[in-house]
């Protein structure tokens, strides 16, 4: 089976403005790559140029073994889902409506969507946990509720790509550590592949299968397994950190699931 992104020589920025250079970047089907570094590194811009915001700079994105310059925004509709990390008000919607969202790729111009496209809605808010919240207003519902509901939105386009920015910012760590559980279960089950960038090292150790670390220079430092990047060594020169303050980090970690637990 072929990956379902894939980059070449990807330059990432803005312009002519390089802010990240030569990503080489590979996802498989029901894998989860994450995306790590220091604030203004450049992983949300990757992510934009990944999803189609950004134009790149320089080099090529393949969705599916074929340049995505191939497809129509219809196609790529269909092939992946966003969830960035700038809120987009959602006035008077239920959380239904916003789910329902995620079939408008497959609605046709007058956006109505059929019995099976309802049948799809309701199965994946079963899915993942938000049939509950059905006819809430979206405004009023918990930032934790809130990511649910953007996750059923995205699963409901049938994507085999997800492209995820600081998913968990807004959450408590209850609530981080379950909605990690329902992305890993959820990719794994429809085998979608995830791409996604994450400021939390202990977490991004507990739910990647691959890791990306790019340096504060733009530069990619490693591509490897969260065994293979998150060593002391590697850590401390990517975050310009002191000796043992990885442990640090860990150690506050596990405290703080323990007060949540």
């Amino acid at each position: 089976m072929g990956s379902v992104i894939r980059t070449e020589h990807l330059d990432s920025g803005y312009g002519h403005k390089v802010v990240v250079e030569g990503a080489g970047i590979v996802v498989q089907p029901g894998e989860i790559v994450t995306l790590i570094g220091p604030n203004g590194a450049g992983k949300s811009t990757v992510l934009k140029t990944i999803a189609g915001q950004l134009e790149p700079v320089a080099g090529t994105i393949f969705i599916s073994e074929k340049e995505r310059s191939s497809y129509t925004l219809a196609d790529i509709a269909k092939k992946q889902a966003v969830m960035l990390t700038e809120r987009k008000p959602a006035e008077k919607m239920t959380c239904e409506e916003v789910v329902s969202l995620g079939r408008y790729p497959y609605t046709g111009r007058l956006g109505i969507l059929s019995e099976n496209d309802k049948i799809i809605v309701k199965d994946t808010m079963d899915l993942v946990h938000v049939t509950e919240l059905a006819e809430r207003s979206y405004d009023q519902i918990s930032d934790g509720q809130r990511q649910r509901v953007l996750l059923a939105r995205a699963i409901c386009q049938e994507p085999e790509i997800m492209i995820l920015d600081e998913p968990t910012s807004y959450l408590d760590i209850r609530h981080k550590l379950e909605f990690l559980d329902l992305l890993r279960n959820l990719t794994q089950e429809k085998k979608i592949g995830v791409i996604m960038s994450m400021h939390e090292l202990e977490l991004a150790h507990l739910i990647a299968d691959k890791v990306i670390c790019i340096s504060a220079d733009g530069k990619v430092e490693k591509v490897g397994s969260p065994e293979e990047v998150f060593t002391d060594e590697l850590i401390s020169r990517l975050y310009s950190l002191g000796d043992g303050r990885l442990k640090e980090v860990y150690a506050g970690f596990v405290k703080s699931i323990e007060r949540n637990g």
